[in-house]
């Protein structure tokens, strides 16, 4: 089955930032839903330098016309200059629980 639906999972170092990233992106209507989940452990590489510390994760689900969108979003209002954002195809999902999604999603002008 082609859901046509995305979970998007972006990174912060807070969880006030990663709780307006949610909220923003929720109310501007470029995701459906947005969980933070945290905090969590991280090692990484980020920009050169190794970064070892915790981290809050978001995860909305979206649909792929409106990913661009919600990826810019990300991108113009992260506190990190290189933030990790990923998507991963949701494969399957109930029927009425994508229409909720797509109608969250869906407004006049958006894609």
């Amino acid at each position: 089955m082609v859901t046509g639906l995305l979970n998007v999972t972006t990174t912060t170092e807070t969880p006030d930032s990663a709780t307006k990233l949610a909220n923003d992106a929720v109310r501007a209507r470029l995701a459906a839903s947005a969980h933070v989940v945290g905090p969590v452990a991280v090692a990484a590489w980020q920009l050169g330098d190794f970064f070892a510390g915790e981290q809050w994760t978001t995860t909305f689900i979206t649909t792929e016309e409106r990913y661009a969108d919600l990826e810019n979003f990300l991108l113009d209002r992260h506190p990190e200059k290189n933030p990790q954002i990923t998507a991963i195809v949701v494969a399957e999902a109930a029927s009425a629980y994508r229409a909720g999604v797509r109608q969250a999603t869906d407004w006049p002008g958006s894609a």
